[in-house]
């Protein structure tokens, strides 16, 4: 575990801060921004809960519990024994909940605009930021070396929290769907 004895340390008070692995980036270097954003994600999925109970919060708190593992991948520049990141079991697992929620749910005629019940809402606020952290690790892999699992998880992750708004909506039964052009 984690110890924090002291919140602020005054590293970062010139606008850098320390990675995995000791060195020192600017807050604004694009790994900062890839694992700041998973940090927002994990924070919108934390609102999300406070409209979930059951299975479906036990699944969000894995996810949050998860995000704080891609957190560490993403924050350690090159892999170090020993070291957290995300692993395929971690995938597999979103798959197979994505899979058990989608058998309850009709198949999809249109597009679902975020709505229907306040969980429903939240966790499609949390897609999206979930979208904008792979994009953000899609462009660090493209500079630096990332798990490639690690944007696997956040794509599978955005997945499951459209399925989980779903599954919420009264399994779809409360969805609100977009009627193209229906406002000209």
């Amino acid at each position: 575990m984690v110890r924090l004895t002291r919140i602020y340390t005054r590293g970062g008070d010139k606008g850098e801060t320390s990675l995995g692995d000791g060195s020192r980036v600017t807050k604004d270097s694009l790994r900062v921004e890839a694992f700041g954003t998973v940090d927002e994600a994990n924070a919108t999925i934390g609102l999300a809960r406070l409209h979930t109970s059951g299975e479906s919060d036990a699944m969000l708190g894995r996810i949050q519990n998860d995000l704080f593992d891609l957190g560490a991948d993403l924050c350690t520049p090159v892999a170090r024994e020993g070291g957290l990141t995300i692993i395929q079991s971690q995938n597999d697992r979103l798959e197979r909940e994505i899979d058990a929620m989608n058998e309850a749910l009709a198949p999809l005629n249109s597009f679902v605009l975020p709505g229907g019940t306040p969980a429903s809402a939240a966790l499609h606020l949390a897609r999206t930021v979930v979208r904008r952290a792979e994009r953000l690790t899609v462009a660090l892999a493209a500079a630096e070396p990332v798990n490639p699992l690690a944007v696997v998880y956040l794509n599978r992750l955005s997945d499951h929290l459209f399925v989980l708004g779903r599954f919420l909506n009264d399994k779809g039964a409360r969805d609100v769907l977009w009627v193209p052009g229906a406002h000209r």
